[in-house]
């Protein structure tokens, strides 16, 4: 099933109807949308891993201020690997151009890139990321799972990841909070 429209480089919402799920309350990324599937990272989720304890792991040497960020749980699957979620100054070999000034990284050299102030201005890093097969995601927007809306770099970036889901929800003139996760009418 071939999309009729892409939502790549688009925000999606996770809708009420996904309370309790792995998905509850989370805002997707989506780096690609084609007829063989989607692919986005979950940008709101932090885990409990800092980005100074990940260069640790790594044995990265850090030899710049690194903030001591949350590393985000990108997504279910395979979460042992990173993805980065960044501005596109910054070119790395593997690097995919996502457009919109965006680039997405899986490979090493960001981190030591990252760790050695020599990164790109703004990034995200994700262990693991949200994947759909060919039309399974149109079938979840067709059963209201998700709502799309435009991305932007100030809710990537700047805002609190508690407050993206809705930062993102008011471009579209709506109060998140208030969306039922039951239709009709009393």
């Amino acid at each position: 099933m071939i999309p009729e429209t892409s939502l790549k480089n688009q925000f999606l919402l996770a809708m009420p109807t996904l309370t309790g799920s792995y998905f509850s309350n989370t805002i997707i990324y989506l780096c690609e949308h084609n007829e063989d599937g989607a692919m986005g990272i979950m940008v709101n989720k932090p885990s409990e891993l800092t980005l100074p304890a990940l260069f640790e792991q790594l044995t990265i040497p850090v030899t710049s201020g690194i903030p001591d960020v949350a590393v985000l749980e990108g997504g279910p699957v395979a979460s042992d690997r990173g993805f980065i979620l960044h501005s596109n100054e910054a070119h790395f070999a593997s690097s995919l151009d996502l457009g919109n000034g965006l680039m997405l990284t899986t490979a090493r050299e960001v981190l030591e890139a990252i760790a050695g102030g020599q990164g790109p201005d703004a990034y995200l890093v994700a262990l693991g990321y949200a994947g759909w097969g060919e039309g399974q995601l149109e079938q979840e927007m067709s059963e209201n799972a998700w709502l799309n809306c435009a991305a932007t770099r100030e809710v990537l970036f700047d805002t609190p990841f508690d407050e993206r889901v809705q930062r993102a929800a008011d471009g579209l003139g709506i109060n998140f909070n208030l969306i039922s996760s039951h239709a009709g009418h009393a």
